[in-house]
């Protein structure tokens, strides 16, 4: 069986998620989404299936590639099939190409507290004042590793943490209506005490700041928007709804 969480906002019920059978409901009792929403438990069989018959095809028409350097952004012209019967008319998308990535939420179970790290980004560019984002350890997987080996890597280049435990919590497009990244999310068991400091590769220009902060003021700069990339949101809320689970895992009592 499979347990999951939706939640009603308003008139309306918003977002839905399921979760491995280990997930014990009482995390979702302690979590502190349980202070402003309805949480309620279902199986996977009580949600309504989406039933359409049509037969998922696309055809690519034409492809360019118009820049290769670190990242490589490709034009297509192509057709899919339509809902309603027949194939759509000729579209146009550039699509943002990069490979796969992985995303690793650091956590000392002992302390309660998560590795977060703050960089420059210029994606937030437009935001001159929020250029610098509080985000979780990430990279890009390079060739001849695997996700888990990439996540070992990333810890220590980037918060200079050896992960005592690795443990995948999903694998999710990141913004799939532009670009082609795949990352694979994981939660990773660390001794936060002497966690700290600048880190970061000099042949890769990082420059990033590390701290432990204890997971309920974590959790707040997730609410007031001091955290607003996607990744870390993400990992948070996860580890709001399985913290007691997972601390007990690993070794701690309560």
């Amino acid at each position: 069986m499979f347990y999951g969480i939706y939640f009603r906002v308003g008139l309306g019920w918003v977002g839905a998620t399921q979760y491995r059978s280990n997930v014990a409901m009482q995390d979702l009792e302690a979590s502190p989404l349980t202070t402003r929403y309805n949480v309620q438990q279902f199986t996977a069989s009580s949600i309504p299936p989406l039933k359409n018959t049509m037969k998922k095809e696309f055809s690519i028409l034409n492809k360019e590639i118009l820049y290769d350097g670190f990242f490589r952004l490709e034009k297509y012209r192509l057709k899919h099939t339509l809902y309603a019967g027949g194939w759509s008319a000729e579209l146009g998308r550039e699509l943002f190409v990069r490979g796969e990535c992985v995303g690793v939420l650091l956590y000392d179970p002992h302390t309660d507290q998560v590795v977060l790290i703050e960089q420059f980004r210029v994606g937030a560019l437009q935001q001159p004042e929020r250029a610098w984002l509080v985000e979780i350890v990430a990279g890009a997987i390079e060739e001849g590793e695997t996700a888990v080996e990439t996540a070992y890597r990333e810890a220590l280049e980037e918060a200079g943490c050896a992960i005592e435990e690795l443990l995948e919590i999903s694998r999710f497009y990141t913004t799939p209506g532009a670009c082609a990244e795949r990352l694979t999310l994981f939660c990773g068991k660390v001794d936060s005490t002497n966690v700290g400091g600048i880190h970061g590769l000099d042949e890769e220009h990082e420059d990033i700041l590390v701290r432990a902060v204890d997971f309920a003021d974590a959790y707040k700069m997730l609410e007031t928007c001091e955290i607003d990339s996607a990744i870390p949101i993400i990992a948070l809320q996860w580890l709001a709804l399985n913290r007691t689970t997972l601390r007990r895992r690993w070794g701690v009592a309560g």
